[in-house]
């Protein structure tokens, strides 16, 4: 049975980003194939992560959808080998088949930007093979999310999502234990809102008592409020994402030390070395 604490310790986890794909926002296409795949995989563990989160579907905002053979096959045989070497592993996917398969291959949490919204069926999936569960918010879907961005307080909404979701969660008998939230930085949120959470994210991560993720690294707000070295305006579309891992640590640093348990990010080395550090401070 699966336990965050079992990764986290006595520290927040740092989880790597391992995009099997040829679209993903910042780095589709570089580690499509499987052996490109394990060995960016293998690298990031050697660079201080404690899981390794493998998609084989883009979430990208206007992503087009994948289907579930095709999925599996991009992410299965990568997952096969990365657990063969120790490393904890989750699935990213939406769909039930998907994650059983992956489960099967050795991953041992299910990562759901829908929360269990697109296919319901995939939380018994989780419950039944005692794996760990991320739920995340998002409204819509990564191809109309842009039109669903519409808060009142965007905290409180993002908040009462994710308790409703976990507690579907509960309910199809996945384990408190290995629960855990994510408030969906850059999906269905424009860059306030973006902010806002991560600004009061400690009141977020209070009420849904139990551990929550954040996955700020490289995404387009970092760069709607950052100017470039030449000082013209970064609107998070024009700079390179792998120009914002700069941007992604202060937002690492911010959220460990307002309540989150789980960083994902591409950056793994700096990421872990402030995680380290940190602690230590603590």
């Amino acid at each position: 049975m699966f336990a965050w604490s079992s990764v986290c310790g006595a520290r927040p986890a740092v989880m790597g980003i391992v995009n099997v794909t040829p679209d993903s926002f910042s780095d589709g296409g570089r580690f499509a194939t499987v052996d490109a795949a394990v060995e960016h995989g293998l690298r990031l563990v050697a660079d201080g992560a404690d899981l390794l989160d493998v998609g084989g579907e883009s979430t990208r905002p206007g992503a087009a959808p994948v289907g579930a053979a095709e999925e599996a096959a991009r992410v299965v045989p990568v997952i096969e080998q990365l657990v063969a070497t120790g490393v904890p592993v989750s699935v990213d996917t939406t769909k039930a088949a998907v994650a059983a398969a992956a489960l099967a291959a050795g991953a041992s949490v299910v990562n759901d930007v829908s929360a269990g919204l697109v296919e319901p069926e995939l939380l018994d999936v989780v419950a039944e093979a005692g794996a760990g569960y991320v739920a995340m918010h998002m409204r819509g879907s990564p191809r109309t999310m842009h039109e669903h961005v519409h808060y009142l307080d965007v905290v409180a909404e993002v908040s009462d999502h994710l308790l409703e979701r976990r507690d579907a969660a509960f309910a199809a008998g996945i384990a408190r234990d290995a629960m855990c939230v994510d408030p969906g930085i850059g999906f269905a949120k424009l860059a306030h809102h973006n902010l806002e959470v991560l600004a009061r994210l400690s009141e977020l991560a209070a009420r849904v008592e139990v551990p929550v993720l954040v996955g700020a690294s490289r995404k387009a707000f970092l760069g709607a409020v950052l100017d470039d070295a030449t000082g013209a305006s970064r609107d998070g579309i024009s700079v390179a994402p792998d120009d914002r891992d700069d941007a992604t640590l202060a937002t690492v640093v911010w959220s460990i030390d307002h309540g989150a348990s789980v960083v994902r990010v591409h950056a793994v080395r700096p990421a872990a070395e402030s995680v380290r550090l940190w602690s230590t401070l603590r």
